[in-house]
């Protein structure tokens, strides 16, 4: 094989193995950072619903707990602000999701369907569980989620959720007494499950990746096209001209003129060393020729 393309195969090796690496990495490295962007998203959504819920709790439900006696206000209801504040958002974003899953729900709207309540009974099963983080697939594509508990840990809740004798007759009359008893103190009815879509995201990893990869595919070909010239003009032509030249020394044609010997680099070094040589061959064959 010649020099060219010996030069060729191992840049074509070393640029496979190269490009092979950068593109496992890369597509790596934008899978996880996509997965954080939707995480960081489904964070900000449950971080929302915790403070709306706080701002009810604080200072919203102690105003109107009088008026529980003729009234019932679903607004004085943690999960109902959270929820109703959330679907505003929903309405713009429509593949985001917030919902307060129960398995026995006052308002009918919360009842968790199979898959939150299968979150809800690993909740239950493992009380020592504060977050869920997992992924599922949806009709509209991949959807990543996180749940939190909803726990029973202030008693004043049992007032309208464990007999319906106990609670206000406004409530009642709303939501009848089939539905949202019998919980428990520190009991785990439900969770808040915050669904984000992943498609997006993922969409814009792969479009980075293959921009990427198309990027790096034409910055090997320029450079394949520059080392080659480089290549040829620098190593192969002079080469060529020096083994033209040696091969009609070798066969007594002295008429080959010498090389130029400017310049530090090897090429040069090669240069003058072979006009010695030359030099040298071309005296003794004269001494050869005249008997000396």
């Amino acid at each position: 094989m010649g020099l060219r393309l010996k030069f060729n195969l191992v840049l074509i090796v070393v640029f496979l193995a190269g490009f092979g690496a950068a593109g496992f990495i890369s597509r790596q490295l934008l899978q996880e950072n996509a997965r954080e962007e939707v995480l960081r998203n489904a964070r900000l959504m449950m971080d929302t619903a915790l403070s709306v819920r706080a701002y009810t709790v604080e200072q919203i439900k102690p105003h109107l707990d009088k008026q529980l006696e003729e009234v019932f206000l679903p607004q004085t209801v943690p999960a109902y602000a959270a929820t109703e504040t959330l679907g505003h958002i929903q309405k713009k974003y429509r593949d985001y999701g917030y919902k307060e899953a129960t398995l026995n729900p006052t308002n009918p709207r919360d009842r968790a369907t199979d898959w939150e309540a299968d979150i809800v009974q690993q909740f239950r099963q493992n009380a020592d569980s504060k977050e869920l983080i997992s992924e599922r697939a949806a009709a509209t594509g991949r959807l990543l989620y996180i749940a939190k508990p909803i726990q029973i840990t202030n008693a004043a809740c049992l007032q309208c959720h464990s007999v319906p004798a106990a609670a206000p007759a406004s409530m009642i009359k709303i939501y009848g007494e089939a539905n949202g008893f019998g919980w428990k103190h520190n009991e785990i009815i439900g969770a808040q499950v915050v669904t984000v879509p992943m498609e997006i995201p993922i969409r814009n990893a792969e479009r980075t990746f293959k921009t990427f990869m198309i990027s790096l595919a034409v910055v090997f070909a320029v450079v394949f096209v520059v080392l080659n010239l480089m290549l040829s003009w620098l190593i192969v032509r002079p080469i060529r001209r020096m083994s033209q030249a040696a091969d009609k020394v070798s066969t007594g044609d002295f008429e080959v003129p010498e090389f130029a010997d400017g310049g530090k680099d090897e090429m040069a070094v090669l240069g003058s060393s072979f006009n010695r040589m030359r030099r040298s061959l071309e005296k003794a064959m004269q001494m050869i020729d005249r008997g000396d």
